[in-house]
């Protein structure tokens, strides 16, 4: 949360990031880093991730790994490798269900 652009957006009580990371001792110096998200939408977590790796070296080379890639890009990214395009409307929601969390797996498409 230290990268994110927005938080100024978010509620007062979620504007007060909260360290709770990799350890300080870790170094990506001259590694492939692959970056794996469930939903691809506007490219700035990714960014912000990006960001926050800067801080443990320069990576030979960051993959990035989707499972759902809705559209909608603010920002010039794009994954490597992608389970499945799903053009969505800006107003849908995209959930990505998994087994351990919501006893299914599945991509659900909701109306705001």
């Amino acid at each position: 949360t230290f990268y994110r652009d927005d938080l100024t957006l978010v509620d007062q009580e979620d504007r007060e990031p909260v360290y709770s990371g990799a350890s300080q001792y870790l170094s990506i110096q001259d590694k492939i880093v692959i970056l794996v998200d469930d939903v691809l939408f506007t490219g700035r977590t990714i960014r912000a991730a990006m960001d926050a790796l800067t801080d443990f070296g320069r990576a030979a080379k960051i993959e990035l790994v989707i499972f759902v890639d809705r559209g909608h890009r603010e920002l010039p990214i794009r994954a490597d490798y992608v389970g499945k395009n799903l053009p969505t409307s800006r107003q849908e929601k995209v959930q990505v269900r998994t087994q351990k969390y919501d006893n299914c797996y599945e991509v659900a498409i909701l109306s705001k």
